[in-house]
């Protein structure tokens, strides 16, 4: 507190306190008090909390860039199997791989079989689900094909990109 409230000065006392009779009779009409109070609010205005600064469309927005990357994450960390592409891998030579093109079944009941270098067309090899670049369907690819006694093909094996 301070020293003029505590001890006022016995000259003002008088005074002070028939000032205090005086005004508790009289009250501000209301209009006042709740235009003092807009004034103060325009003056003083409450801080948003840090989630009420962004809108919707922006949460959504957030929402969506979290949930991609959450896939993104979960995709580069799960453990990868190997895919086979068209047929079944049927066996493996100086690790290349032998796709079947007929059933395992048909394959080992050939008596005889032969392996038969070849040269393919690349548009040839879209039915085994090889990827097919228009630009250069009419090259050739080096395979090798596992045939059997009667010339039917069983299985391929590319070698090489001409």
């Amino acid at each position: 507190m301070n020293d003029y409230n505590d001890n006022p000065d016995p000259r003002l006392a008088a005074g002070f306190a028939a000032l205090r009779v005086e005004l508790a009779g009289h009250d501000a009409p209301p209009c006042v008090e709740k235009e003092l109070m807009q004034a103060f609010a325009r003056q003083f205005p409450k801080k948003q909390p840090w989630y009420r600064k962004l809108s919707l469309p922006q949460w959504g927005t957030a929402g969506a860039l979290a949930s991609m990357c959450g896939v993104a994450l979960l995709l580069a960390l799960s453990p990868h199997q190997a895919i086979t592409v068209g047929a079944p891998v049927i066996g493996f030579d100086d690790g290349a791989a032998f796709i079947a093109l007929e059933s395992l079944e048909r394959i080992e009941s050939e008596p005889y079989t032969r392996v038969v270098e070849a040269e393919l067309p690349q548009s040839a090899l879209a039915p085994l689900g090889m990827p097919l670049n228009p630009q250069t369907a009419g090259q050739t690819v080096r395979a090798e094909m596992l045939v059997a006694q009667d010339g039917h093909p069983l299985a391929v094996r590319l070698s090489a990109v001409n």
